[in-house]
């Protein structure tokens, strides 16, 4: 708990000394912000064409693609917010800048994390949250104290598991310092394919983001239970439950990953 405690208070000390700069150019901050916010939308402005001339993909209706759209892209912008920083790892073990934070009294993830804090990031967030709305308006769900509950833990379990994703990719890079883009295609990649229905892909792919990479207990599984819609793979229905037990769990092998990856860096030798 002190190391965890100490992690945290060195993040929040980092984030906010790279906050404190980022306000420094506030007409700059409002500029990349809106850039992201509007970057993100031609996804949902995309999905929004494909319904100009049908009624349905994949058999869902436009509110309720909404609603995973958003589920996930809030849920993984709130990672890409606090933790999209760790993807530089491998350019920092390639010029051995690493060597720099290894020496210094706090955790070294929490630097990384914290490094070079990206407030516009929040562009993301406010977009996916806004898509998210939309679409809890728009679906026919008969709510239940128990729906209404799922939906908060949809996102922050979803958060935690883009978290452990993306630590475990950072860890993968102390072996391959280039494999920035292959990270990038489990998290990027992981929510924009979470951002359509388990309809349009093929089953093969649906197994995959489910027992390989649990990406599917991001929002697909609780989602289609609060839309009341058949789980891909004749699922059991108890699944929906599962995602704040699988994110401790992907949370947990993503550390050991980690402090793997820490425990064989031996620096770049120069």
């Amino acid at each position: 708990m002190g190391a965890l405690t100490n992690g945290l208070r060195a993040y929040a000390l980092i984030a906010a000394m790279w906050i404190r700069s980022t306000m420094t150019y506030r007409a700059s901050f409002v500029m990349t912000t809106l850039a992201s916010f509007a970057a993100t939308g031609l996804d949902f402005a995309a999905i929004l064409l494909m319904f100009s001339h049908v009624d349905a993909l994949g058999g869902y209706t436009l509110g309720e693609i909404a609603f995973l759209y958003g589920a996930a892209g809030t849920a993984f912008g709130l990672t890409d917010l606090t933790m999209g920083s760790v993807d530089r790892l491998g350019r920092r073990v390639r010029d051995g800048t690493l060597d720099t934070l290894l020496v210094r009294p706090v955790p070294v993830l929490a630097q990384i994390a914290a490094d070079r804090f990206a407030l516009r990031r929040l562009g993301r967030v406010t977009q996916g949250a806004l898509v998210l709305g939309y679409g809890l308006l728009t679906v026919d769900v008969d709510w239940t104290p128990l729906k209404v509950l799922m939906v908060p833990m949809m996102l922050l379990s979803g958060s935690a598991i883009f978290a452990a994703v993306f630590v475990a990719g950072a860890a993968f890079q102390f072996w391959a310092q280039d494999a920035a883009e292959v990270q990038n295609s489990f998290t990027y990649g992981g929510t924009t394919l979470l951002q359509y229905p388990p309809t349009v892909f093929a089953e093969n792919l649906v197994r995959g983001v489910t027992f390989i990479v649990p990406l599917a207990f991001v929002n697909w599984l609780p989602a289609l239970h609060v839309l009341g819609r058949p789980y891909p793979l004749d699922l059991p229905e108890w699944l929906a439950f599962l995602p704040p037990a699988v994110a401790v769990g992907c949370c947990w092998l993503a550390s050991l990953a980690w402090r793997a990856g820490l425990r064989s860096y031996r620096s770049t030798g120069s």
